[in-house]
């Protein structure tokens, strides 16, 4: 599983409508990492959970998630990916 962020929204408490998220040190602030680096791990994922505007942008530049599939909630992109193997 990763989960990554943006750097700068680290610790953000977001929230739209009924939607609220705590971009919390504690599940998002692993590491810091490049986008290289950062897309490296995105794409080994089984499992990812991302929040922010460049690291979204990055999975889906990358053909890893579909627009489709991101939400905003407080102004940041997030989603989540599950890779199936059958």
């Amino acid at each position: 599983m990763v989960v990554a962020c943006d750097s700068e929204i680290l610790g953000a408490k977001l929230e739209s409508g009924n939607l609220r998220i705590t971009v919390s040190k504690e599940f998002y602030g692993g590491m810091l990492v490049d986008s290289h680096e950062a897309l490296n791990y995105l794409r080994s994922a089984s499992i990812m959970n991302i929040i922010g505007v460049r690291i979204v942008k990055l999975a889906l530049e990358a053909g890893l998630i579909h627009k489709d599939a991101i939400i905003i909630i407080g102004g940041q992109p997030h989603a989540q990916f599950i890779r199936v193997n059958l």
